[in-house]
């Protein structure tokens, strides 16, 4: 090929690509000055590049939201990056709609993207008939009955966490001041234990190795490692793929933490199909029987009843390990270091809960015991209430739709709409901490840690459309957390252990204590930012009468 040829390619490829991108740019411009929700009332628009997400961003906690909610109403607009109107509504009707209608209101495309970066595409990420391709395989393996089968290693590993800890707590001596913990360390660790020896039979031994964390370990937290500053650069790339070549902060870390977590989720794989291999047990719905959960979905997707176009692929089937691996390991982690700062906190509902958890004679709990104990299961729906690990989501219309609501709006023009029409491509936000504390569902002290409130039936939460516990903390309809019920009984067996054993006290003041969303929400210190997300707590042991 000649250069005249070479530039005459290279200069066609450069206007179709310049008339693609102003074809985009101009639908952009149409959808937004044409939608609906341009005259809804909200928050004022801070620049046509960042629009409202710099405030999101440096607010804490859904605080921001809930406060325009309180000013504009509880269906509002406001602007996404370069200006797109965002839907936001605490609704429930609307809310209950759009969980489930999954085919029409899906995950961006910029999410999509940033998620599948950290976790490949997985059941998180997909959409649609191949969502429900994978999630129909993997049901089997969060059933209500294989959790039961998975409880031994929850309370296993909370155990060996529990003597971790005593040992640190001796090595101070009886007379010196508690030790201060990094509680959301040790607890990242014990949970990929867990779902290492739960998800994939396999030991990681996080626990066991002291301070150093284990080359896993250290890549979960490199991802998920919440950054004080806000940069464009991935922003971009997510919403223009034809710029996903731009550099940005932390992209090699990144990068290397992805290898780090496709080499040991192949190494798994190829191990659990080696051990069915080996077993050559019979492969149908009635022989799924196995403790690890990545086994059982290879013999689910194996079983000689599915039909071969319901199979997943074995690319689809390694692309769950990254997402058990996360899903299984940071948000619990996460959400049991938020209810050890909430028991902290209230001493006396420390001392309730550990007074019911010793009314248990014996460490070794079953599943049936712990779900048995009212009080811890208050304060679990409490922690998960207030401290929802994940505070939001996001969705997109992929075609036109009406969105149904329970309360009228009225516009800035005096138009008052009974249903709001959206428009293919509309982004809505799904509030998840605001509704969770939504004072006219809750009441007045809907902001405050409350374990009672869950002892006397909640009518005004029925209405909320979540898959568990009338919250959205897992969300709800067709693309709920598939894996609540190991979260919720793992969660439970931690705190029976450790509250047992231990007193917990604030490390440092309560005011100290920030919270950052980089996929779940992570504490860290307001005083001492660089230095990371923790979670300092002041551990001794109880001395029982």
């Amino acid at each position: 090929m000649n250069v005249a040829v070479a530039a005459q390619l290279i200069a066609s490829l450069a206007a179709t690509l310049g008339a693609y991108g102003l074809y985009k740019a101009l639908k952009f411009i149409y959808v937004n000055r044409t939608s609906p929700l341009r005259h809804l009332p909200g928050p004022p628009n801070k620049g046509f590049i960042w629009g409202n997400l710099k405030e999101i961003m440096d607010s804490e906690n859904s605080e921001l939201h809930e406060k325009w909610i309180e000013e504009y109403g509880r269906t509002i607009s406001y602007r996404g990056l370069f200006g797109m109107n965002r839907l936001y509504t605490t609704d429930l009707k609307a809310i209950n709609h759009v969980l489930m209608n999954s085919y029409i209101y899906q995950k961006p495309a910029p999410a999509r993207y940033q998620l599948g970066q950290i976790l490949g595409e997985g059941v998180l990420v997909v959409e649609g008939d191949e969502h429900k391709k994978q999630r129909r395989v993997m049901n089997p393996a969060f059933g209500a009955a294989q959790i039961r089968e998975l409880t031994d290693i929850f309370v296993e590993k909370s155990i060996e966490l529990r003597n971790a800890w005593e040992s640190e707590v001796r090595k101070q001596g009886e007379d010196s001041e508690p030790p201060t913990v990094d509680v959301l360390s040790w607890l990242s660790r014990m949970t990929l234990d867990v779902i290492g020896l739960a998800g994939f039979n396999y030991k990681f031994n996080a626990l066991s190795e002291g301070k150093e964390k284990n080359e896993l370990n250290k890549a979960f937290s490199k991802i998920f490692e919440t950054n004080a500053s806000v940069s464009i650069i991935p922003l971009l790339r997510g919403f223009f793929p034809a710029l996903r070549w731009l550099p940005a902060d932390r992209d090699a870390e990144t990068k290397q933490a992805r290898r780090t977590m496709d080499r040991i989720g192949r190494e798994l794989l190829d191990n659990s199909k080696e051990a069915l291999r080996k077993g050559g047990l019979k492969v149908d719905k009635e022989s799924l029987k196995s403790k690890d959960l990545l086994t059982l979905l290879l013999r689910a997707n194996m079983a000689t009843d599915i039909p071969e176009h319901q199979r997943m692929s074995e690319d689809d089937v390694l692309a769950q390990v990254p997402t058990f691996l996360a899903a299984g390991h940071e948000t619990t982690s996460t959400s049991t270091t938020w209810a050890l700062f909430a028991i902290a906190k209230a001493p006396e509902v420390q001392a309730k809960l550990r007074d019911e958890l010793l009314t248990v004679s014996s460490d070794n709990v079953s599943m049936d015991e712990l779900n048995a104990l009212p009080y811890l299961d208050a304060v679990v729906r409490e922690t998960l209430r207030i401290h929802a690990p994940v505070p939001s989501t996001l969705r997109v219309a992929v075609e036109d739709d009406v969105l149904p609501l329970t309360t009228p709006v009225t516009d800035r023009n005096g138009k008052v709409y009974e249903s709001i029409p959206i428009q293919k491509g509309q982004t809505l936000f799904i509030p998840v901490i605001p509704i969770n504390r939504d004072k006219k569902i809750w009441g007045e002290d809907g902001h405050e840690f409350n374990p009672e409130r869950w002892l006397s039936p909640l009518e005004a939460a029925s209405s909320i459309p979540g898959v568990w516990g009338n919250m959205l903390t897992f969300l709800g309809g067709p693309r709920a957390c598939i894996g609540y019920r190991f979260s919720l009984v793992e969660m439970k067996a931690l705190l029976f252990t450790l509250v047992r054993a231990f007193e917990f006290e604030l490390g440092v003041p309560a005011e100290d204590i920030g919270k950052k969303s980089s996929v779940v929400q992570r504490p860290f210190l307001r005083s001492n930012p660089e230095a990371g997300n923790q979670m300092p707590l002041k551990i001794k042991l109880y001395q029982r009468a």
